[in-house]
């Protein structure tokens, strides 16, 4: 099995496009699982703009589930909280990461997939990119590191 971040597209727009004649609709970031035969495990994730409740099918694709916005069958980040170490719930917290980030590293830790890493903060300014990761090093250890880089311009 294998685990990645991937965007999904819903139906609403974000007030700052809300103006313009071709409006550009909210993208969010989802957790998706693998099988070992190269399809995305179904689950439902909410819309973290509207709550409109989407049923992951594939990478980067989804299907609005209609009359489900506020459905308690949705993980949440308290839920997922519970499951992970006092240290890197208050480090989550304290970066406040998007829930797929949460999901990960709950799947991360329970794949035993060490050496994974994931994106804590991420700073643009046009030239270079600036920011954080979590590398998972082994049951309980995790080591926070600072990276730069050239922005790639694609």
């Amino acid at each position: 099995m294998d685990g990645v971040k991937h965007l999904i597209q819903c139906h609403c727009v974000l007030p700052q496009y809300r103006r313009r004649t071709n409006p550009i609709f909210h993208r969010f970031v989802v957790f998706s699982v693998i099988d070992d035969e190269d399809q995305v495990i179904p689950k439902l994730v909410s819309c973290n703009n509207c709550g409109a409740v989407h049923r992951v099918t594939e990478i980067n694709r989804s299907e609005i589930v209609p009359h489900k916005e506020g459905t308690r069958s949705i993980i949440t980040e308290a839920e997922l909280a519970m499951t992970l170490p006092t240290d890197l719930v208050d480090l989550f917290r304290s970066y406040k990461v998007d829930k797929a980030t949460w999901e990960e590293a709950v799947w991360i830790i329970d794949e035993s997939q060490w050496g994974k890493t994931v994106t804590l903060i991420r700073e643009s300014d046009g030239e270079e990119v600036n920011g954080k990761v979590l590398t998972y090093v082994s049951p309980g250890r995790f080591r926070v590191e600072s990276f730069t880089r050239k922005e790639s311009g694609e």
